[in-house]
């Protein structure tokens, strides 16, 4: 993205806006507990109707100012590709299968017991093997990374984790067989990625074209609020239907939130340290930490339920990773942005 980008004062308190997006999350789902059977009315593919379109109302603004000359240059940069997904899916689900490992068994083994060790551990690893799809193309756009490299890494992790998801946890789940999500993940894929895709590209070439780059950026400057305002309702969908798992399981919560914060800080200190021993440009080195850093948290969730059912652990664990996330992700953007003077201004081949 263009270094014109600047964080107003919505992004610049989007934490506080996110911590008050989660309170009310739990207070709507104590409140209204019938509100999970009405997500549930509304679904496809396992995904509630109303966060698909929160969603895609989250992506669109930031592909419409994507330049998608831009994603086609990214696809030939073999070295950030290359670093990215080495990260998601050879390094990232081993450190938090050891994270999880140290904190529960040996750092909060006799606090939390045995058996209820080994579910959180779970649902940390189901966390750890699903990177994040739609919410990174938001922290990438905060950053002002390369947003080609970006979507790029999405479609691709999104289409990986098909392939993968299944074998690393029958790997490290002390399970045998591990259902995969085809169809969720498939829809995700499209959802998260193609449609706002399509119509970001749509828009911006019809605009352009016909309208002129005045009109374009009158029209996406409308769009300035829409993005974090449809991330902040999407926090309030998912937390409400989860308000009882985290409500009755407080000290857990505590567990898990610790467990998480060491995981993603170590992950986005390799990915980024990594980056610039490989001579990264900036704008590819943000995103890269950032997407090695977060989870695809609605399909660990999913899973969570399906295999140890939504008031367990294992689901707790994978909820209290989405509450943790975001004012996480959030921190590592102004990170990003403070020390964007560490990388070389230009990149230093592919």
């Amino acid at each position: 993205m263009s270094e014109e980008h600047q964080l107003g004062f919505f992004e610049r308190y989007l934490t506080l806006w996110v911590g008050i997006c989660i309170v009310l999350g739990l207070v709507l789902g104590e409140t209204f507990p019938q509100i999970t059977e009405f997500f549930e009315a509304f679904e496809i593919q396992g995904y509630p109707l109303i966060v698909a379109i929160a969603l895609f109302l989250m992506i669109y603004p930031i592909m419409v100012q994507t330049d998608f000359g831009e994603i086609i240059k990214a696809g030939k940069s073999v070295k950030p590709l290359t670093t990215t997904l080495v990260l998601n899916w050879l390094v990232k689900p081993f450190t938090m299968a050891f994270i999880a490992w140290l904190f529960f068994r040996v750092i909060f083994a006799n606090f939390v017991g045995y058996d209820v060790g080994g579910d959180l551990m779970a649902g940390m690893i189901l966390l750890g093997i699903a990177p994040c799809t739609a919410m990174v193309l938001v922290w990438g756009y905060l950053s002002r990374g390369n947003m080609g490299h970006v979507v790029v890494m999405v479609a691709i992790n999104s289409l990986t984790m098909v392939v993968l998801y299944g074998p690393l946890a029958v790997l490290l789940l002390p399970v045998a067989d591990v259902p995969v999500p085809f169809g969720k993940v498939a829809f995700g894929v499209l959802a998260y990625v193609g449609l706002p895709l399509l119509a970001g590209y749509l828009t911006r070439k019809i605009l352009l074209e016909s309208k002129g780059k005045e009109a374009f950026e009158e029209f996406t400057g409308k769009l300035h609020y829409v993005s974090p305002a449809a991330l902040l309702f999407t926090i309030v969908a998912i937390v409400s239907p989860q308000s009882g798992v985290v409500l009755s399981n407080p000290s857990l919560v505590l567990f898990v939130l610790i467990a998480l914060s060491v995981q993603i800080f170590l992950i986005f200190g390799i990915g980024y340290y990594a980056s610039k021993k490989l001579g990264l440009a900036y704008e590819d080195a943000a995103p890269t930490a950032q997407i090695a850093s977060s989870n695809h948290f609605e399909v660990a969730i999913a899973m969570s339920i399906a295999l140890f059912g939504i008031d367990s652990p294992a689901t707790l664990a994978a909820v209290t990773g989405m509450l943790i996330e975001v004012p996480i992700m959030l921190l590592l953007v102004q990170i990003c942005l403070r020390t964007q003077h560490w990388f070389p201004k230009v990149r230093k081949g592919s």
